[in-house]
């Protein structure tokens, strides 16, 4: 008996492994900064860091190097704001009302009423910053589309 389940154990082995395997999952790049996330916060940056995480942006941000080079890279690089003129470009996408906000920290945080692409504060929703792929978002009632790049392109 001892034997048979033996030799179940070890010809079963092999397909144990084999299910282990990835499912042709790619393992992910190592996440690569352009040289502008070397230079210091500006005034309006630490301005959104501190609307989305008050208090705690010290704790999360501020003293994690790593956490705030991803938050400037954020900034920086890799959210775009497009205006689409023409009708045949625009595209169907998720609105930016149907995101919801990143209101962990900071309780009372509330929309812009006004989208301005001047002062918009990616920061203050919840995107899909850490997706293997890009997304794109359009401002309600306007021809204003949001990209979020992905962090691995």
């Amino acid at each position: 008996m001892k034997k048979l389940l033996a030799i179940m154990a070890f010809s079963l082995l092999p397909l144990l492994v084999f299910s282990q395997k990835s499912q042709g999952q790619q393992p992910l790049p190592v996440i690569e900064f352009k040289d502008n996330v070397k230079l210091p916060l500006t005034a309006n940056e630490r301005a959104q860091i501190e609307e989305v995480y008050g208090e705690y942006a010290e704790k999360y941000i501020y003293s994690n190097p790593f956490r705030l080079k991803s938050v400037k890279n954020i900034l920086r690089n890799r959210v775009v704001i497009e205006l689409v003129s023409e009708d045949t470009k625009t595209k169907d996408c998720t609105k930016l009302s149907e995101v919801t906000l990143f209101n962990s920290y900071v309780k009372d945080l509330e929309r812009d009423e006004v989208f301005n692409p001047e002062n918009f504060n990616p920061l203050k929703y919840n995107f899909r910053f850490h997706s293997r792929s890009a997304a794109m978002y359009r401002v309600d009632n306007t021809n204003y589309y949001i990209l979020v790049k992905s962090q691995y392109q």
